[in-house]
């Protein structure tokens, strides 16, 4: 790699001879790779710089021992937003990618060993509801409506708006009172449905954005309806293949991707983003950046403090971070073929047990999980006759103190006897391969602060203008992306950021000229 210092990126010339300016995005999430299809379709020059070895941030792919495994996220909710990318940058998406729908899209197996199972036939719905609670058929009926109420303003009117001012949350702090966004997405479900099954099934997607159901803006109850208007989807090859679609998108559009180079810092000259510094100590200039890394480690330790005014060390120490996660990746010499893609697995404390991992900060002795299992759907992200999975456990962050270089291996145990007697019987016996992620890995190896694995918790009070803004409030020409930013973390929020931009970044041509 070059340890050239540049002082200047090179300046292509097209057209008339403008210079092309040059962006720098600074990791290759999910946000960091949609960042750059959309700066390169609007006339930049972009450079992503990723710490690893390989693209993906949280969306790392492992593979080992003849199995593939998806480091983060799992599914596809919302298809049109990859849909869009694909199109911005003049390539069809069914091209490079073909999404398997999951239908059913998942079952929660409670611990007393009833199940609910979700999927798309609202008629097959209404009976599963009416078979464990018929008194709340009505009350799923209208809190369904309610959703899609949520989401057509939550979601279509809001996600996109930069929300840079004060001026523009308060334009909609009445549509945030229509929709009672200060309610909990548990208290706006109770609300409407009393079996505390239904209550759970209609509330706990906010813990896969980094959410506590009982603390998160009810603004996420928009998820069921986004789950069942646009349904569940797999890639076939794994999330790992919608990396590598971007990645060829960028790399199609001209542009580059370097790995094994993390910023040090971002370069700031009169109050405006000048380019990077690598820890190797090159440097790198550039009319704008992008960081689409953990928006409070882009605060707390890319920016010096002397240019922050908002998000100084004391209201990132004092922020609300999400809780991290414990996952297991394991391969069996045998299949499962009667466990469903997507199982969650309750244990015998829900709300406690939630109290325990976001505000007491201890390791409880009980859990719950999600188990996903790709190999159901995709049988070739293993080797024949054997089945990948991934198990994750929401854990405290690392405020918590839990010395997870001896917690894991016991957890993991402990897991594993769980999975063994209820759900995949002789499972000790069968792994084939294994792999597990803490806390610390998040903070090590993926820089998120407190080692969350959602960045900023998603409370009222630090969603929309409240959350790190897309344009910086603190350096001029920077731009933030990802799930610590607006609209929030998940697929469809993290592609969102990044949309974001068409309306904040100016466009290159425009930008080539006031230079």
């Amino acid at each position: 790699m070059s340890s050239l210092t540049l002082d200047r990126p090179p300046s292509p010339v097209v057209g008339s001879g403008a210079r092309v300016p040059h962006a720098i995005v600074i990791g290759s999430g999910f946000g960091g790779l949609a960042a750059a299809v959309r700066l390169g379709a609007r006339g930049y020059r972009v450079t992503v710089l990723e710490k690893l070895d390989q693209p993906g941030g949280r969306a790392y792919v492992f593979r080992q021992d003849g199995f593939t495994f998806d480091a983060g996220p799992t599914i596809v909710t919302l298809p049109k937003v990859f849909e869009e990318l694909w199109s911005v940058a003049g390539r069809t998406f069914s091209d490079d990618i073909t999404l398997e729908p999951i239908d059913p899209y998942y079952q929660i197996r409670f611990d007393d060993g009833e199940t609910y199972t979700e999927c798309s036939d609202l008629d097959a719905m209404r009976r599963e509801i009416a078979r464990l609670a018929p008194g709340d058929v009505e009350g799923w009926e209208r809190f369904l409506a309610k959703s899609k109420d949520i989401y057509e303003v939550g979601f279509e009117k809001l996600s996109n708006v930069p929300f840079g001012s004060l001026a523009s949350m308060a334009k909609v702090l009445p549509e945030f009172i229509r929709l009672q966004s200060w309610r909990s997405v548990h208290g706006l479900a109770a609300s409407y449905v009393k079996d505390p099954r239904i209550r759970i099934a209609l509330s706990f997607h906010p813990l896969f954005i980094g959410g506590n159901p009982f603390a998160v803006t009810s603004i996420y109850c928009l998820i069921t309806y986004l789950q069942n208007k646009f349904g569940v989807w797999f890639p076939r090859g794994g999330t790992g293949a919608l990396v590598k679609g971007l990645v060829g998108l960028i790399e199609g559009q001209g542009n580059s991707i370097r790995y094994d180079s993390e910023v040090a810092a971002i370069t700031v000259e009169g109050g405006r983003a000048t380019g990077v510094r690598l820890a190797s100590g090159e440097t790198l200039a550039a009319d704008i950046v992008v960081s689409n890394a953990d928006a409070a480690w882009t605060y707390g330790k890319l920016l010096p403090a002397e240019v922050r005014r908002r998000w100084t060390d004391k209201k990132l120490e004092n922020a609300r971070y999400s809780m991290s996660l414990f996952v297991w990746y394991f391969g069996t010499k045998r299949q499962y073929r009667g466990v469903p893609h997507h199982t969650i697995l309750l244990g015998p404390r829900y709300k406690e047990l939630l109290r325990d991992i976001f505000d007491r900060k201890v390791l409880a002795p009980d859990f719950s999980l999600y188990l996903h299992h790709p190999t159901a759907t995709d049988p070739s992200l293993a080797p024949e006759g054997c089945d990948g999975f991934y198990v994750l456990s929401p854990v405290p962050n690392l405020a918590s103190g839990i010395d997870w270089a001896h917690a894991a291996e016991p957890y993991r145990r402990a897991i594993a006897e769980f999975l063994g007697r209820t759900v995949l019987p002789g499972l000790e016996d069968n792994i084939v391969t294994s792999r597990i992620v803490t806390p610390n890995d998040f903070q090590t190896r993926l820089r998120s602060v407190l080692g969350a694995a959602f960045s900023f918790e998603p409370v009222f009070t630090q969603s929309a203008w409240f959350r790190p803004h897309n344009r910086s409030e603190e350096v001029d020409r920077l731009f933030l992306v990802g799930a610590g930013t607006h609209p929030g973390a998940g697929l469809p929020g993290v592609l969102s950021s990044a949309r974001v931009l068409d309306s904040v970044v100016p466009h290159g041509a425009d930008l080539a000229r006031e230079s």
